[in-house]
């Protein structure tokens, strides 16, 4: 058997690192192509260029279109070529930070993620999700190695919307749970190797410190403060979580999220928000006893993340719409079958209805 742990090979976090980012990025060239979004590059972008400038960087800003889709992957990296860069940047959200590393994986150069919100765990890993134009999910793509450098200002955390925050949570808490039922089944962690010890360790560090710190983070990023705990959360949010789903694993909750894209009245929802919905439905469909669910149950509500399928757009959902989402989530390109127990599109819609109809009773009570 062989196990595998993957990292990248530095990540700094604290407040206002990104002004002084040069101590960190100059070993990486002076001619960065900066992919952000329209938000991140008004909102953290312009300094960043600026600064960059005036430390004889030559960078090249190219705008992100919002999608980490393949011809988004193939435009940016044409530019990259032209412009001759000697390094990417992602600036940004999940979708700019995978496709930053894609376009990086293509033209064979490091990348450098810069994330502007710790609304998911992408900034880590060795592998991006890649959707179609429209926004659903289409693949997973793998890469040789890890970014070079995860850049974490919490000052610019701490300043996004306090939605993004708890999103990363909901994908965060998705962590420890996948990663025991891919230990229990014995399969394949997302490097295509057996779970380290150390992998399955920082799991579930990573949820001890979300239950820990989730609401006190919450509330620090309410005021746009840093504080200890938002600290703790970030890193749970982004360290941990990346690099305990990637040498962990992925099983159940993620497919599950990519069978809801596929509907498109969930497409307003946050990857996040959607895994929250995910993370209830893996556990339901693994049988927990009520206390473990709860447990799950309570922590989500009280963030404000979906409980029911009302809670996605889905109130008046059809048997038929959910089985197509659970066709799916069983697609062979996703991680259902690494699960302890086998899992058919079926029980994924019986399990999205069982989730809506206990929460209505819990909650009512």
């Amino acid at each position: 058997m062989t196990t595998a742990f993957g990292s990248p090979s530095s990540y700094v976090q604290g407040k206002g690192v990104l002004n002084h980012a040069d101590e960190h990025l100059h070993v990486f060239g002076h001619r960065p192509l900066v992919l952000a979004g329209g938000t991140a590059y008004r909102l953290v972008g312009e300094d960043l260029i600026f600064y960059l400038q005036e430390h004889d960087y030559q960078p090249v800003y190219v705008p992100f279109n919002g999608e980490s889709s393949d011809n988004e992957i193939n435009r940016v990296a044409q530019i990259g070529r032209d412009e001759e860069v000697t390094v990417i940047y992602g600036l940004g959200g999940g979708k700019t930070v995978d496709t930053a590393k894609a376009i990086a994986d293509q033209l064979n150069l490091p990348v450098v993620i810069m994330p502007t919100l710790a609304s998911n765990d992408a900034p880590c890993s060795r592998l991006s999700v890649i959707y179609t134009d429209d926004g659903g999910f289409d693949h997973y793509l793998f890469y040789q190695h890890n970014p070079e450098l995860v850049l974490v200002d919490t000052d610019v955390i701490a300043k996004a919307p306090v939605r993004m925050l708890i999103s990363g949570i909901a994908d965060a808490l998705a962590t420890n749970v996948e990663a025991e039922s891919v230990a229990q089944a014995n399969a394949d962690t997302m490097l295509n190797q057996k779970q380290t010890l150390v992998g399955g360790a920082i799991a579930k560090q990573c949820e001890v410190t979300l239950f820990k710190y989730a609401h006190q983070a919450v509330a620090a990023c309410e005021g746009n403060v840093v504080t200890p705990a938002l600290e703790k959360i970030v890193e749970a949010n982004t360290l941990m979580s990346g690099l305990g789903f990637e040498s962990g694993g992925l099983s159940g909750i993620h497919s599950i999220h990519d069978g809801l894209t596929i509907l498109p009245a969930t497409h307003e929802f946050t990857h996040g928000e959607k895994v929250a919905y995910g993370t209830l439905t893996q556990l339901m469909l693994e049988g927990a006893d009520e206390a473990r669910y709860n447990k799950y149950l309570d922590f989500i509500k009280s963030l404000g993340l979906p409980t029911t399928l009302a809670d996605l757009n889905l109130a008046d959902v059809t048997y038929a719409d959910l089985l197509k989402a659970g066709e799916a989530a069983c697609s062979e390109n996703d991680t259902m079958d690494r699960l302890p127990f086998e899992v058919t599109p079926a029980d994924v819609a019986d399990a999205l209805i069982a989730v809506d109809a206990y929460s209505k009773q819990y909650f009512a009570k």
